[in-house]
């Protein structure tokens, strides 16, 4: 079966998964990814919805409101809120998965405290109007929100250097990953030094049982997503056998992992900087792929694509169908497992439904009921079998 995502890990990362990892390799790691981002410095996290809210204590924000998108994984709302401010949600722009920038002007006020600019998907977010934004209303602080799109840029600028500093995820089913964790970059210095002392006033450091979890969690993660193991492993997740370990959030609950507090370990940091080496290879082959299917899936009715932008590194790409409910089981029964990220508009989950910043955002519902997100790991025979079953099916 062919998995809907798989990271892209060999040899190297296992390695140094369950070898003794030496010592000081979180510092390294930090350093390999502020060079690898073009940017002054990196701060590593647990998660990067713990870096989140530290950036935000930094910044000095508390009781103001934090402007975001409403189609974007829950967990960066789940982080304002702990942060002590409050999520107000936009809408996505027509034809565009990324939030309406327009919209998102419309809500600024006296209580406004930053924007979470998402560039999701890796579709580089409007750096043009950004900038426009950011000479009108100098005093507020942009995010850019590069869980997806790590050094996606918009006309050749990387968007991760084009506000005061830029989020990134480092789980599984991202670009790189260290397992788990997150990293903040930035280019001012007195930010970062603030958001370290932030990050050891917050945070303790990594028990023994973290590295332990973390050592048996990479080889079983990156196995069940091999896909001879998948066709087993799809079925216990469509059972909700397995909902405890890969379900991440409650619709009804805001809250964090209890280890949310928990430092990063060093054999993160190992698994990291060999990701690292790989980071060119990976945008690479997915740039391929996604065009691929752009150019393979071009004018196929009931489909529509996403916006080609030269600078998106692709973390998924994503489609919009009508029947998604029926399409997924067809492709199923087909050995292909089309896949669906955000499920979700953040305003319209119950955890939110009556909290100030709520609006209604008919785009975001809209795409949370007809993404899909096809496989961009995958090689030139798995790519033809997954267009070959879109060209046959009969998309309503």
């Amino acid at each position: 079966m062919i998995p809907r995502l798989r990271p892209t890990v060999g040899m190297g990362e296992w390695l140094a998964c369950c070898r003794p990892a030496p010592s000081g390799g979180g510092e390294r790691f930090e350093r390999a990814f502020a060079d690898l981002m073009e940017q002054e410095e990196a701060i590593a996290f647990p998660y990067g919805r713990t870096g989140l809210v530290c950036l935000l204590e930094a910044l000095g924000l508390r009781g103001r409101e934090i402007i975001c998108p409403a189609w974007t994984c829950v967990v960066v709302a789940h982080a304002i809120v702990e942060s002590g401010n409050e999520p107000v949600f936009v809408d996505c722009g027509p034809g565009d998965y990324n939030m309406d920038l327009a919209a998102a002007e419309r809500e600024i006020g006296p209580n406004t405290g930053a924007i979470i600019a998402t560039s999701i998907f890796g579709q580089p977010v409007d750096l043009d109007v950004l900038d426009a934004m950011r000479l009108k209303y100098p005093h507020l602080p942009i995010i850019q929100d590069c869980a997806h799109s790590f050094a996606a840029s918009w006309k050749g600028r990387p968007v991760q250097k084009e506000g005061v500093a830029a989020l990134f995820g480092l789980n599984v089913s991202k670009l790189i990953t260290s397992i788990f964790g997150g990293l903040v970059t930035t280019d001012d210095h007195a930010l970062a030094a603030e958001l370290r002392r932030v990050r050891e006033s917050r945070l303790r450091p990594p028990s023994a049982g973290r590295a332990w979890k973390c050592r048996l969690y990479f080889p079983a993660a990156t196995t069940a997503l091999w896909p001879p193991a998948y066709a087993l492993v799809n079925a216990l997740e469509r059972s909700g056998f397995l909902n405890r370990f890969v379900k991440y959030y409650d619709e009804k609950k805001i809250d964090l992992p209890a280890d949310w507090l928990e430092g990063m370990t060093d054999v993160q940091a190992a698994v990291g900087l060999r990701q690292i080496k790989r980071y060119a290879g990976i945008v690479e082959a997915r740039r391929r792929t996604a065009g691929f299917y752009s150019e393979r899936l071009a004018g196929l009715p009931g489909i529509t694509l996403p916006q080609w932008h030269d600078g998106a590194t692709w973390s998924h790409y994503t489609i919009q169908v009508k029947d998604r409910a029926t399409l997924l089981p067809a492709a199923l029964k087909k050995g292909i497992q089309l896949g669906v990220l955000i499920e979700y508009s953040i305003p319209n989950l119950p955890a939110y439904r009556n909290r100030p910043g709520y609006r209604g955002c008919p785009v975001a519902r809209a795409l949370a009921e007809e993404a899909v997100n096809l496989p961009v790991w995958v090689g030139e025979p798995q790519q033809i079998k997954i267009i070959n079953f879109l060209n046959d099916y009969e998309v309503r």
